[in-house]
């Protein structure tokens, strides 16, 4: 088991650090109070690659493993969540569903232009009164000659209105049937019947565009239809293994952030007659932060090794989603809690964090279901079996090169 980075890993580590120094971290606090999505880092992702930085070159990527992946959200999350959240939905609830299920039309229409960056894929699947509990959306698509209608509304879902293809999840048969009805679309957004609106309000990742889709008798041409009817759920699944990775991984990232900024505070901040960082409750709180960061980054690469080697990997992505995002969670409130008053206060970057760390311990999969399904898969009530279809082993994808 080798735990070092190679060469091209720490290039583009420092690549990402960079980026986030020079452009997000000094423009951050005024975007979030003012809550406005920054395209223009979008387009610098872009032209560095980092859009499809897993996807094969063959399809627009970098050609890079998906632990490359893990580096860049730790990155981006160190900066903030806002945009390893845009690359979480873009590459790896989209593109990387893509790459897995599309057909080779598919790949050459949709994923080239996404991993190179040229357009923005975005993901349908939670609703209203849909969480976990999939099987109850309301979506329906119905089969019309060439085409299927698709009506239904999609709620919480990031880049709303700035992507441009979505992969939307809808029930193609009986409801009571659940799980086994329920198919998968790439939907365009300047088809007729689609629109979109973003949500206000939200308590944290105030940079990030977020909301709401509708559907009203939108008209999918059934060659956008992604894998087979009825293998919706199974594909939402295989993504979501994706996107929790990202997660998990930019859970790492925050996770450093709050200790970074709490170090420095620790510095510069004196009572008693001395630094704070010399009194023993400040250091049990850093000293969670550094176990939960070191914990956090072992779980996150372990997953993304099995990607690499193109096995099923649910269990063990669930873990370092929960613990991951816990761990940040934790340590972005006992930042501000080092911080003391001036934590509660935008002056430093520390309340930011404890407001983003919260959506990623609810979004793709609570707290609570990832507990629920790690005591399953513990007593033996839960085993997953290979799917059909994977997610290319690295090795598999240089082959591509």
């Amino acid at each position: 088991m080798n735990f070092e980075f190679t060469s091209e890993q720490n290039l583009l580590r420092n690549t990402v650090r960079g980026l986030v120094d020079k452009e997000i971290m000094p423009n951050i606090g005024e975007w979030d109070r003012a809550g406005k999505f920054d395209p223009a880092i979008w387009k610098q992702l872009a032209d560095l690659g980092l859009m499809g930085v897993c996807i094969p070159e063959q399809y627009g990527g970098s050609g890079m493993d998906y632990n490359a992946l893990a580096i860049v959200c730790e990155e981006l999350e160190r900066g903030d969540t806002t945009f390893r959240t845009a690359v979480s939905v873009h590459t790896g609830l989209n593109s990387m569903t893509l790459l897995q299920w599309g057909t080779e039309e598919q790949k050459q229409k949709y994923l080239v232009p996404q991993a190179k960056g040229e357009k923005i894929g975005a993901f349908g699947l939670t609703e209203p009164g849909a969480g976990s509990d999939v099987a109850a959306m309301q979506t329906t698509a119905v089969k019309n000659g060439d085409h299927y209608v698709l009506n239904g509304q999609k709620t919480w879902i990031s880049l709303c209105d700035v992507a441009d293809y979505f992969l939307v999840f809808a029930y193609t048969g009986d409801k009571a049937e659940k799980h086994k009805a329920i198919s998968a679309f790439i939907v365009d957004r300047t088809w007729e019947g689609f629109s979109s609106k973003a949500i206000k309000g939200k308590m944290g990742i105030r940079a990030g565009n977020t909301g709401e889709l509708f559907f009203e008798d939108v008209k999918v041409p059934k060659e956008n239809l992604l894998g087979q009817e009825g293998e919706g759920f199974k594909i939402a699944m295989a993504a979501l293994d994706n996107g929790r990775f990202t997660v998990a991984a930019g859970a790492v990232g925050q996770i450093m952030a709050c200790m970074e900024a709490s170090i420095a505070y620790c510095h510069e901040r004196a009572t008693f007659g001395k630094e704070i960082g010399k009194h023993q409750l400040v250091q049990q709180m850093i000293a969670k932060m550094e176990a939960g960061y070191q914990m956090s980054r072992l779980l996150v690469y372990r997953a993304g090794e099995l990607k690499n080697q193109g096995k099923r990997n649910t269990r063990e992505t669930s873990l370092a989603k929960w613990q991951a995002c816990d761990f940040a969670n934790q340590a972005a409130d006992d930042a501000v809690q080092i911080h003391g008053a001036y934590g509660f206060s935008d002056e430093y970057p520390v309340e930011r964090y404890l407001r983003n760390s919260k959506a990623p311990v609810i979004y793709e999969g609570t707290r609570e279901i990832h507990t629920v399904m790690q005591a399953e898969y513990a007593l033996g009530y839960r085993e997953d079996k290979a799917l059909n279809k994977m997610l290319p082993a690295w090795e598999e994808a240089l082959q591509y090169n």
